[in-house]
């Protein structure tokens, strides 16, 4: 009997979690379909940008600094073992435009905006604004999710970018200015070294992606949550560890794919 109910609870869950998926595959694809509409009105997407890209600005920027800061300092101690310490600024470009730039802005967007997101949709469907626009003949996923998506996909790349600048002038400042790494040896190294495709514009394309999972999981989250205060903060929980999750698997799949050749 144990067994029976838990092999059934079990099924249950499964069930549940693939009805889930597939349910957020169909929103996905009509929210896609529905963006069409917001060239008509691209105020909408432009007031999210401001909401959502400028207010993690400063985050992302101080952390892009400590962190460039700190990845020149390792770096050095490492390099400096092999007398190779004039790679030091081809090390710390190669590893934020690469790696560091995009997850960790990413990571810092879901914490910051994705969480941001999840609350706002969740509040509005308990405060039944959602509900009244449905009422007035207005679709929800076009008038408040899509412009929010969009938002969130052309915030992140362009945060991953500041992240990554900011985060080379840190190295900059501890390697050449701090310890004394050789500036011309520093820049030219970097620009030897660092593919404007290979590892920029592939570091690019991590952050769209990373942007497309981690604001559809925030919109999701808050539009099925329930309407209460207490699922809407379980919604937003969610939100971060789900987005955690597909940062890091989308990451370790994408670099497969870009940097196995």
């Amino acid at each position: 009997m144990i067994g029976e109910n838990l092999l059934s609870r079990l099924g249950a869950t499964a069930r549940d979690q693939v009805a889930s998926v597939g349910y957020g595959a169909r929103m996905f694809v009509n929210m896609l379909g529905l963006s069409a509409g917001m060239l008509k009105r691209p105020r909408l997407v432009v007031e999210q940008l401001h909401f959502i890209g400028n207010y993690s600005l400063l985050i992302i920027t101080l952390s892009g600094l400590f962190v460039g800061m700190v990845l020149g300092l390792q770096g050095y101690y490492t390099l400096n073992k092999y007398g190779a310490e004039q790679s030091l600024g081809l090390l710390v470009a190669l590893g934020l435009t690469r790696e560091l730039g995009p997850v960790i802005t990413a990571l810092l967007f879901a914490g910051r905006a994705g969480t941001s997101l999840t609350a706002e949709i969740g509040l509005m469907k308990a405060g039944e604004q959602l509900s009244a626009m449905e009422m007035m003949a207005v679709n929800p996923l076009q008038r408040v999710l899509a412009p929010r998506f969009w938002a969130g996909v052309l915030s992140v790349p362009l945060l991953a970018s500041i992240f990554s600048a900011v985060g080379v002038f840190g190295g900059y400042l501890v390697g050449v200015q701090l310890i004394g790494v050789d500036d011309g040896a520093f820049w030219s190294q970097m620009q030897g070294g660092v593919d404007i495709w290979k590892d920029i514009f592939n570091g690019f394309v991590k952050s769209v992606v990373f942007g497309i999972a981690i604001t559809f999981v925030a919109l999701y989250q808050g539009y099925e949550s329930q309407p209460t205060p207490e699922d809407v903060a379980r919604a937003t929980t969610r939100t971060v560890v789900l987005s955690s999750l597909a940062i890091w698997w989308l990451d370790f799949m994408l670099t497969a794919l870009m940097f196995s050749k």
